[in-house]
């Protein structure tokens, strides 16, 4: 970089990993309000399964818009060493608890017993977006990102 701070080689395992982890997820939400429930039964869900996720409320679209496609820039962001990264990943850190906060006071009942593991993934999101936008503030403070 021009002001000599050097890139951490963890900057680029992060970024690779995050937009693998994150690219994932964009590629779910692209796929299910593409294709639908075809998409869900060709993952291996069953009728329940899909009438659960059906369920959601369509205001919920929102936060999770925000929570993928934050997560998405800010990894695109992150590799390319942008401080704009900090930003992105906190939009994706809101979108993740707004989810996590709903899921948790708006139970959805129903819940197919084969989902059960499900209810621990939202908290996996959550964490996993607090993590990046802490590694991302972390080497902006430091000077990598510009």
């Amino acid at each position: 970089m021009a002001d000599g701070t050097k890139t951490p080689w963890h900057l680029w395992l992060v970024g690779v990993v995050s937009l693998l982890w994150n690219g994932f997820g964009a590629y779910d939400f692209i796929m299910t309000n593409t294709q639908g429930e075809a998409y869900m039964r060709a993952s291996g869900m069953t009728q329940p399964m899909i009438d659960y996720f059906l369920a959601m409320p369509d205001w919920m679209y929102a936060p999770w818009i925000a929570g993928v496609w934050g997560a998405v820039a800010g990894s695109i962001l992150l590799l390319l060493r942008m401080k704009w990264a900090v930003y992105a990943f906190a939009i994706s850190l809101v979108g993740a608890v707004v989810s996590l906060v709903f899921g948790l006071m708006n139970p959805m009942p129903g819940l197919p017993p084969e989902m059960a593991a499900m209810k621990f993934m939202p908290w996996i999101i959550a964490i996993i977006a607090a993590a990046l936008l802490f590694y991302a503030r972390a080497i902006a403070k430091k000077g990598v990102l510009r």
